[in-house]
């Protein structure tokens, strides 16, 4: 036994820093008899795995979840008593045994909450219950209802292997074991029974029970019904967590010294619904709450125009009463200006790169206005300069349709590329200062105004041809020309232009951008969602999945300078160089 404390306390401070960075992994703690408490096993196992560990008590404030949430960088959801099952929406089963009120709610907001901010989680026993009764899955209320082969809820001494599961080989869980069968202990009676969209099963009992399930969004997350930390083979379990908390936590430190943009976003084309920026809406891919789950600073939100079909009105195409193109792109514009003005102390606009930094500096998100579609202009030049008045920073020259700017992707080729009025257009966008945005273009139309353009192009929602043979894509003759000339590629989210056939997900993202960054050098891609417009795909299906996005970028070597410019720099720096010309 030691005592000499201040020997102890004399050794903190005879080296600087005091101690290494650790993760800080948060676990919720039980509860019985007036008690908040939490076994030995799982603050130890953290200790050992390289993390510190916080213990959460089980407290229904909200505010007091959040603030919590923000200083953990990973959370484990612990053992302990049944679920109510009137939270999923079932009367008790007779077999049902006592649950434990005082945990339930805190443990299904906490869930969630951590969820939407990418928060690694480990959930053990109850706590897979938990992960299913928060994110879309269900719980069998006692596993003698399914007339199972083994005992599950054994008498044995916690750290006794008591049966084994078998493990699916392409699961996180088989790389961090290695083997396709694992001896655990079982002391439950609960079990999940289906696990939702937002996991799959990944390791079984002889008895068909869901003995773990991880995520099918690439995300942290991982649950298993044993308990880990109360056997000798758990330690890789909680390796795992502390390795992925470690990894979080670097990546929103990353998003503290860098400036995020999403140059292209569509959110309003909601907005003749119930709709706020402020609230975390299910209509909307991009809000303010999403935006900071994400830790995104700044999108370029578009004023969409459909083209109208022939024998169409612009009128019949959108949902409010205005006379034309010209005045619709205003009205979204204002209605823009509206929800920045009643959100002033969290976000702001910007019209230039600097006020990106500004507002960062100041703790507000931004929103930088573009136009999809040139049919704004309404025919009339001077109507540039009247978008560069209201702090457009690109316009796209045409979307699914021709104009009368140049012939879209999705055309007749009504002009065999930019007509003469679009090469008006260009001339003054760029004497302007506007960017000049290509998504949406013909091929001739893109050489046309490759040619025509004195300053870089950009695409601000465009994938890659040669991984997608769409017509919305681009071929890697124009990646080069548009590298070669100083522009920019932004690879898009949709699904459609990701892949031909089955699901997208944020892996098909990553492949895209990989082969445009072969293409083209690191310095002319970016990341252009289209979110609220049809864009998004499992693992990055808004802009709360940024933050993970940003971790799947550094695990394939990325370097900081690397994100930075994929993650807006790149589209920043043309933005500036083509702004300070202007005339």
């Amino acid at each position: 036994m030691e005592f000499d404390w201040k020997g102890r306390l004399e050794n903190v401070y005879g080296s600087f820093p005091e101690a290494p960075s650790r993760p800080v992994i948060g676990i919720t703690a039980n509860y019985d008899d007036s008690k908040s408490m939490l076994a030995e096993g799982y603050y130890k196992k953290v200790v050992a795995a390289g993390g510190v560990p916080l213990i959460i008590p089980p407290l229904d404030d909200s505010d007091a979840i959040i603030n919590t949430l923000d200083r953990i960088d990973g959370l484990i959801l612990s053992g302990g008593g049944d679920y109510n099952p009137l939270f999923c929406g079932e009367e008790p089963s007779p077999r049902l045994h006592s649950i434990n009120g005082e945990r339930d709610l805190p443990e299904l907001l906490i869930t969630r909450l951590a969820y939407n901010r990418q928060i690694p989680m480990l959930g053990i026993c109850r706590g897979i219950q938990t992960l299913a009764m928060a994110l879309g899955g269900t719980v069998i209320q006692d596993i003698a209802d399914t007339d199972g082969l083994i005992k599950h809820s054994q008498d044995a001494h916690r750290s006794v292997p008591t049966h084994s599961v078998s493990v699916s080989e392409d699961s996180v869980l088989h790389k961090i074991y290695g083997c396709r069968s694992l001896y655990v202990n079982s002391f439950h009676h609960q079990a999940v029974g289906e696990v939702g969209d937002r996991f799959r099963v990944v390791a079984h009992s002889c008895d068909g029970i869901v003995e773990a399930m991880e995520s099918t969004e690439m995300k942290s997350i991982i649950g298993v019904q044993w308990h880990p930390e109360c056997i000798d083979d758990g330690l890789p379990l909680f390796k795992w967590l502390v390795g992925e908390a470690a990894d979080y936590r670097a990546a929103c430190n990353m998003h503290n010294r860098i400036l995020t943009l999403d140059t292209h976003c569509d959110t309003p084309m909601f907005f003749a619904d119930d709709v706020r920026f402020d609230r975390r809406d299910p209509k909307l891919l991009v809000d303010l709450h999403k935006m900071t789950d994400g830790r995104q600073d700044s999108t370029i939100m578009v004023a969409y125009l459909p083209q109208p079909k022939k024998g169409e009105t612009f009128r019949q195409n959108v949902r409010f009463d205005v006379n034309g193109p010209k005045e619709y792109a205003d009205l979204i514009f204002n209605k823009i200006e509206d929800i920045v003005a009643a959100n002033n102390r969290y976000l702001a606009l910007a019209r230039t790169p600097a006020e990106l930094v500004a507002n960062k500096y100041n703790g507000q998100k931004s929103i930088m206005l573009g136009i999809e579609n040139g049919l704004a202009l309404e025919g009339d030049i001077s109507n540039v300069q009247h978008f560069v008045d209201r702090g457009v920073v690109y316009i796209t020259l045409c979307h699914n349709g021709d104009n009368d700017i140049c012939d879209s992707a999705r055309g007749s080729n009504t002009h065999n590329g930019v007509s003469e009025f679009g090469a008006k257009v260009i001339g003054e966008m760029n004497r302007l200062g506007v960017m000049v945005d290509l998504s949406h273009a013909a091929e001739k139309s893109f050489w046309d105004a490759m040619d025509i353009s004195s300053t870089p192009i950009v695409c601000s929602h465009s994938s890659c041809r040669a991984l997608c043979d769409h017509p919305r894509n681009l071929t890697d003759s124009q990646m080069k020309a548009l590298a070669d000339k100083g522009g920019v590629c932004q690879i898009t989210i949709y699904h459609g232009f990701l892949r031909t056939e089955g699901e997208a997900t944020v892996r098909d993202v990553l492949e895209h951008l990989n082969h445009a960054v072969h293409v083209m050098g690191i310095d002319h891609v970016g990341i252009g969602t289209d979110f609220d417009g049809d864009g998004g795909v499992r693992g990055m299906a808004s802009s709360a999945d940024f933050v993970n996005f940003t971790r799947m970028l550094m695990a394939k070597q990325y370097s900081e300078q690397d994100i930075q410019a994929i993650l807006g720099g790149n589209f920043l720096r043309l933005m500036a160089d083509i702004q300070k010309n202007r005339k």
